[in-house]
This record gives structure tokens, C-alpha cells and sequence, in this order.
């Protein structure tokens, strides 16, 4: 790798603190070491910043953003974005984790192709960090395989600033992820494929538990008003996706 640009880290953090230092020195460990971290204290209970701040003393370049309240991810990930400073930007969700070389590999991958939108497959840990399962892709992303299932995981994600800085996460509790990515792939944007596995999703009872209303709701909006569905449609396009989802939580 001819080019070292610096790489801005982006977490938003909001209490999980059963996880969050694994999830810090999984970013310790990165082989690539130039990079800042922004992380985003997204809470209105102020308990956790001193043990917090304690544990991000081991990363040397970092900014810490103490919202007053809970804006939410979408906002909060638009807020640190707006912050950084690095060429690239990657997403972690603070009880997630990185394989060593998921920088340097991903970013690798990048320049030599040019690529200003990359993801990656997954693997899947419980709440005990053992190992129950893979999200395997071998292909990129356009908005017809996409449009039905959300299969790009956040915490792969890497993404060019210039890119990032001209669109931002819509304003949704939960499918944020997802709609920026159904917007970028509308827009013609390349979301490609790195055929490596270099993150762990941490499938925890907080995230099976997660409010399956609000889910619907939101990806019933995302349908209707980002992608401009009609009403029948829209509804058809929910339906799709919770049966999709539904049988990818058997895989």
C-alpha cells in the first residue's frame, strides 16, 4: 500500500457497556494504524463518560461528542461524520467487532480498484463472543438485490468521505443504515463487494428484542417516503423484507 490516508472510525455509543471495551481494543489491534476514532456519546444519563473516557485513553487520536440527549444513531453517525477528518470513513457499532486487518485490507481494496463504497461479509457472535454463524455474500450491491433485504452489515461498511459528505443517514430509529444504502445504489453510486469476512455482528437478547414495531414502521417510511413508494406497494415491500429477514435468521 503506496498511500497510508487517515481513516475516521465512527461509534455511536448508547449504554452497552457489557461490550464496548472489546469492541475498543478490537480496534487497538488494527494492523492499520492510522486512523482517528469519533465517538459519539448518544445519552442523556451522563454515568458512563468517566469509565468511558478511561478506556478510549488508549486510543491517541480520537474526538468524544456528549450529546445532551439521545438524538438517535442516524443523527449522531451524521454528527461524527461532520466532525471527522479522515479521508475514509468506517462504522462500528459499540458491542461489534473487527478482525486485525480490516482496515488495511479494506482500504487496500479501495485504492487499487478506486472504490468509494466497499462492504464486506460478517461473521455473527453471540453474547458470549462465540462464533454462531456467517453472513456470506459474493456479490455487490445494486438497488434491485438490495431493494428487499438489507444484507450490507453496518460495521463492514467503508466509505469515501466525498461520498459520504454529499448524502447523510436519514432521520429513522431503526432501517437508517439501510435506507442510506437503498439511496446511494438509487443514485448509480458502485456499492462493492470485498470477498473477505473481517467483522463480527454481536446477536444479542437486547437486539433480538429490539421494539418489531418500530422496525415496520420504519421500514414502512423508508418505502413510502425516501424511496417514494405507493401505499399498496409499500406495504407489499415491508412484507418482503420481514419474510427475507425472517429466513435468514434460520441461516
Amino acid at each position: 500500500m503506496k498511500k497510508k490516508p487517515l481513516i475516521s472510525i465512527v461509534i455511536t455509543y448508547y449504554r452497552k457497556r457489557k461490550f464496548i471495551e472489546k469492541t475498543i481494543n478490537s480496534i487497538l489491534s488494527q494492523t492499520y494504524k492510522n486512523y482517528e476514532l469519533i465517538f459519539v456519546y448518544d445519552d442523556e444519563v451522563k454515568n458512563e463518560i468517566n469509565f468511558l473516557k478511561k478506556i478510549l485513553t488508549k486510543i491517541k487520536r480520537k474526538k468524544i461528542i456528549i450529546n445532551s440527549k439521545n438524538l438517535g444513531v442516524a443523527k449522531a453517525r451524521n454528527i461524527a461524520i461532520k466532525r471527522s477528518k479522515g479521508l475514509y470513513i468506517a462504522f462500528i457499532d459499540s458491542d461489534d467487532l473487527w478482525k486485525k486487518n480490516k482496515l488495511y485490507n479494506q482500504l487496500d481494496f479501495m485504492q487499487k480498484n478506486s472504490y468509494y463504497f466497499t462492504f464486506t461479509s460478517y461473521g455473527i457472535i453471540n453474547e458470549k463472543g462465540k462464533v454462531i454463524g456467517e453472513r456470506n455474500v459474493f456479490f455487490d450491491a445494486n438497488y434491485n438485490n438490495l431493494y428487499y433485504s438489507n444484507f450490507i452489515g453496518l460495521n463492514t461498511v467503508m466509505i469515501h468521505k466525498r461520498l459520504i459528505s454529499k448524502i447523510s443517514f436519514p432521520s429513522l430509529k431503526t432501517q437508517e443504515d439501510f435506507a442510506l444504502w437503498l439511496k446511494l445504489a438509487r443514485n448509480g453510486f458502485k456499492l462493492k463487494h470485498l470477498n473477505q469476512s473481517l467483522s463480527f455482528w454481536r446477536k444479542s437478547k437486547k437486539s433480538l428484542s429490539t421494539n418489531t414495531f418500530q422496525k415496520i414502521s420504519d421500514a414502512f417510511k423508508l418505502y413510502y417516503f425516501y424511496e417514494k413508494k405507493n401505499f399498496i406497494f409499500s406495504i407489499y415491500s415491508v412484507l418482503v423484507l420481514a419474510y427475507n429477514k425472517f429466513i435468514k435468521s434460520f441461516n
